[in-house]
C-alpha cells in the first residue's frame, strides 16, 4: 500500500469518528482565527486588486469571497479567500511543518461547504481532517523543504484536497486520487516572499484550488498516481533531501494536529515572533526605560535572520518581514498588530532609532531547535551598562504556550470589528466558538456584507 492509498483510507475511516470536545473547539478556534486573516486581508491593495483581476468571475454561483458582495464559484473562491486569509500575515502556523494550514485548507473547505450548504459541524470535521493530512506530510519533509520553497503552498494543496474530500465523502480510492492529483500542482517558492511582492499570498490561494479542483475531479472518476509521495520522480524526491516517511503515520487516528496550531500573537513573519516575545518579558520583568537602551543583541534561528532581514522598511511588507522594525515597533507602540504597519509607524523616527541598535546574529544553539522549536536569546543593554538577558524558548501562541480563547477572540475582534462592525463580530465569534445548527451559509452571511 503506497503512502496516500494508506491516507485515502484514513479519510474515507474518519466519516465514523467522533471527534473529542477537545479536538472540536480547536477547529473552532481554527476557523474564527481563519475569518481574523480574511477579514484583516480584505481591505488591502492586494486584495482589491486580485478581485479586480477575477471581475469577470462574479454574479456567478453561491460562494462569497472577502471584500465583495457579489458571489462566484467555489474554485473562484477557494483561490481569492485562500489569497486573501495570507495578505495581513495574521494566519496560524503548525510550527513542525514551518506550515501555515488555515488559508489553503479552511478556504477550499469553506468554498465547497458553503456551495453545498453543508453545515458547520461536517466543515470543522473536514477541517481537522484536511489539518491532520497536510500537517504530518508538512514535518516530515522539514527542514530541507523549507531551504527553497514556501511549506503553505506545497503541503497546503493536500490540506485543501482531504478536507474537500471528506464534505465530497470520497472512498478511500477516490480520496487517494484527489491527493496524488493536488500534490502534482504543489508549488510556491522561497524567493517570492524575499522581495516586496503580492505574490507569496497566492500561494495559498493556488494550494486551496488546487486541492478543491483534484477533489471535485477525483469524484468524477478522474485518477492519479498513488506512489506520488515516495516514488523515484514524486514529491519526496523533488522538493526535500531524505523525507521521514517512516513517522508519517505515528499516532494517526490517536492524537490530533489541529490541537497543535500556532495562533499568531502579531502580525507580521512568525520568524520574528521568539525575539518579540523576549523583548517583552524583559520589558515587562524589568520595567524598562526604552530611552536608556543602548544596544539589543538578538540571537536567533537560520530563518530569521534570511527571511527576517530588512533593516529600516519602506513598506508594510518589507516591516513584517524584519526583525529590527517589529522588536522596535514593540518597544514604541506597545504591541505589534495592524497599527505598527501604518505609514505613520513607519515613518516614526522613535523606531528608526531603536532600530540602529539591535544587532542580529545566527546563534547555534536556537539554529540546532529549529523548527521544532521557535527560540530566541536577547539581550538589552543600558546606558548605564546594565544588561538583561532572556532566552526565549518559545512563541506566545505556540501549542507549548497558547493564546487563550479570549486571547483568541480579542485578537478576532480587533481585526474584524473596525470594518465589520461590533455586533456582526459579536455574533461571528460567538457562531464560530459556540454555534449549534448553524450552516457555513450562515456563516458567510455576515462577512459577505462588506464590500470594497
Amino acid at each position: 500500500m503506497t503512502l496516500l492509498e494508506e491516507f485515502g483510507r484514513f479519510i474515507e475511516g474518519s466519516y465514523q469518528t467522533t471527534f473529542s470536545q477537545e479536538t472540536l473547539n480547536s477547529a473552532r478556534r481554527a476557523l474564527l482565527d481563519w475569518h481574523g486573516a480574511l477579514i484583516a486581508g480584505a481591505d488591502t491593495d492586494a486584495a482589491s486588486r486580485l478581485r479586480d483581476a477575477y471581475s469577470e468571475e462574479f454574479g456567478v454561483g453561491q460562494c462569497s469571497v472577502s471584500g465583495s458582495q457579489k458571489k462566484v464559484f467555489a474554485r473562484a473562491a477557494a483561490f481569492m479567500n485562500g489569497t486573501i486569509s495570507h495578505i495581513a500575515e495574521f494566519d496560524d502556523i503548525f510550527r513542525d511543518g514551518a506550515y501555515h494550514p488555515a488559508c489553503p485548507t479552511i478556504s477550499a473547505a469553506f468554498a465547497l461547504a458553503e456551495s453545498r450548504n453543508d453545515s458547520l459541524d461536517n466543515l470543522l470535521h473536514a477541517i481537522i481532517i484536511g489539518y491532520e493530512v497536510s500537517t504530518r506530510i508538512s514535518k516530515v519533509i522539514q527542514p530541507s523543504h523549507y531551504r527553497y520553497f514556501h511549506t503553505t503552498g506545497t503541503a497546503g494543496v493536500f490540506g485543501a484536497a482531504a478536507a474537500c474530500a471528506y464534505l465530497l465523502r470520497l472512498n478511500a480510492t477516490q480520496a487517494c486520487n484527489a491527493l496524488a492529483t493536488a500534490g502534482t500542482f504543489a508549488s510556491g517558492l522561497q524567493q517570492a516572499f524575499r522581495s516586496d511582492s503580492m505574490t507569496k499570498p497566492m500561494h495559498p490561494g493556488h494550494a486551496a484550488e488546487v486541492g478543491l479542483n483534484a477533489a471535485l475531479t477525483a469524484h468524477a472518476g478522474m485518477t492519479g498516481t498513488p506512489d506520488l509521495l515516495e516514488g523515484d520522480a514524486g514529491f519526496g524526491a523533488a522538493l526535500c533531501e531524505n523525507p521521514r516517511w517512516n513517522e508519517l503515520f505515528d499516532g494517526l487516528g490517536t492524537s490530533w494536529n489541529i490541537e497543535q496550531a500556532t495562533f499568531k500573537n502579531h502580525g507580521c513573519c512568525g520568524h520574528n515572533f521568539p525575539a518579540i516575545d523576549a523583548v517583552s518579558y524583559l520589558l515587562n520583568e524589568h520595567h524598562i526605560d526604552p530611552e536608556q537602551i543602548k544596544k539589543i543583541r538578538v540571537g536567533g534561528y537560520k530563518a530569521t535572520a534570511e527571511v527576517c532581514h530588512y533593516v529600516h522598511p519602506q513598506t508594510p511588507f518589507e516591516a513584517k518581514f524584519s526583525l529590527t522594525y517589529t522588536v522596535s515597533a514593540r518597544i514604541i507602540l506597545g504591541r505589534v498588530r495592524e497599527r505598527a504597519f501604518l505609514e505613520k509607524a513607519l515613518a516614526n523616527p522613535q523606531i528608526y532609532s531603536m532600530e540602529e541598535k539591535i544587532e542580529l546574529a545566527v546563534d547555534p544553539e536556537c539554529a540546532a531547535k529549529f523548527p521544532l522549536h521557535r527560540s530566541a536569546k536577547v539581550e538589552i543593554e543600558m546606558n548605564d551598562g546594565t544588561i538583561y538577558q532572556h532566552h526565549q524558548l518559545t512563541r506566545h501562541g505556540d501549542p507549548d504556550e497558547p493564546l487563550s480563547d479570549q486571547e483568541l477572540v480579542d485578537k478576532f475582534h480587533e481585526l474584524a470589528e473596525p470594518r465589520v462592525g461590533l455586533q456582526i463580530a459579536q455574533t461571528l465569534s460567538g457562531g464560530v466558538l459556540g454555534g449549534q445548527g448553524l450552516s457555513v451559509r450562515d456563516l458567510a452571511k455576515l462577512w459577505s456584507k462588506m464590500s470594497y
